[in-house]
């Protein structure tokens, strides 16, 4: 991410133009020197684009018909397609079940504060944008440790007035810093919705994948929930399993759960109607005006809704 805009001052220039370009400086608004700090907050944390492998985010963004991936990344995008067609249309489903998801919450909950852990490079309408076409106020904060994705942090940090958005560089493995960092934005007393979309088929059971997802719902007020997506095999066994072995080809380690291991996640919580179903069957009626319906056939992501009571 670019620096700030900064006046620099010649060394010829004269006293008067340097007093000028200072009562310029302070002029600033207050919600000019907020948004330069939370851009600076956004700063922390690695900063180097590794473009001689794939990630997992610059493919999905290839798959959604982003610009920001590589060649090593379409590459890989073009090797899942020669395997699945209908990869960019699993990741469009995905995207679109985050944003019913979001939407139903905002709407029947009443919840007005969220959680995104591994937001991935930004594609419009991203979840604040949802959240706070239905609640101006919402408090929206993303995490992921991404260095493309900080590069775009900019992007995530322009929402309503009366609202507040935010982006925390840190590691989706390292939930007691990830709550460290967001108490500071979001209230932990007051529901909150935990969005944890494509992200837990990169943590393997022995990386700790459900215990990550038991410290940051334990952390949550009753009234919160936990939307998650992630891969399964139940649907196209097959086709799941050569993407997955093209995956680690390339580098990136991928678990396929069945819909049981999926309800692992979802211990101790309630889980909405229509249950743990494919992210297209996850209330389609709530597709937004405009917005292209998934299609006919399985997409192999499992999506979910729990409530914490």
């Amino acid at each position: 991410m670019t620096e700030p805009a900064v006046h620099r001052t010649d060394t010829s220039r004269t006293d008067a133009s340097r007093t000028d370009a200072s009562r310029t400086d302070a002029s600033r608004t207050d919600a000019s020197q907020t948004a330069m700090n939370r851009t600076a907050t956004a700063r922390t944390g690695p900063s180097r684009i590794d473009t001689t492998r794939p990630h997992p985010a610059r493919v999905y963004d290839w798959f959604l018909g982003g610009k920001d991936n590589y060649p090593v990344d379409e590459e890989l995008g073009r090797q899942i397609m020669a395997i699945e067609t209908g990869a960019p249309r699993a990741a469009h489903a995905n995207r679109r079940f985050m944003q019913r998801a979001t939407r139903r919450l905002a709407r029947k909950t009443g919840i007005r504060q969220f959680l995104d852990i591994g937001t991935g490079i930004p594609t419009e309408p991203n979840l604040h944008q949802i959240a706070q076409s239905v609640a101006p106020d919402a408090r929206v904060v993303y995490v992921d440790n991404d260095p493309i994705v900080l590069a775009h942090a900019e992007a995530l940090l322009h929402g309503t007035p009366e609202g507040v958005t935010e982006y925390l560089q840190a590691d989706a493995r390292d939930p007691r810093g990830i709550l460290e960092q967001a108490r500071r934005v979001l209230d932990f007393d007051r529901p909150i919705a935990l969005s944890l979309i494509a992200l837990l088929h990169f943590v393997a059971d022995e990386d700790g994948a459900y215990e990550l997802v038991d410290a940051l719902v334990e952390a949550l007020a009753p009234g919160s929930c936990l939307v998650l997506s992630a891969m399964t095999a139940d649907f196209e066994p097959e086709h799941v399993r050569r993407g997955i072995a093209t995956y680690a080809a390339g580098g990136v380690t991928l678990v396929a759960r069945s819909q049981a291991e999926m309800g692992g996640f979802f211990k101790g919580l309630e889980v909405m109607e229509p249950g743990i179903v494919s992210v297209a069957d996850w209330h389609p009626e709530l597709t937004a005006e405009g917005e292209k319906p998934d299609g006919q056939g399985p997409v192999s992501l499992y999506g979910a809704v729990g409530l914490k009571p």
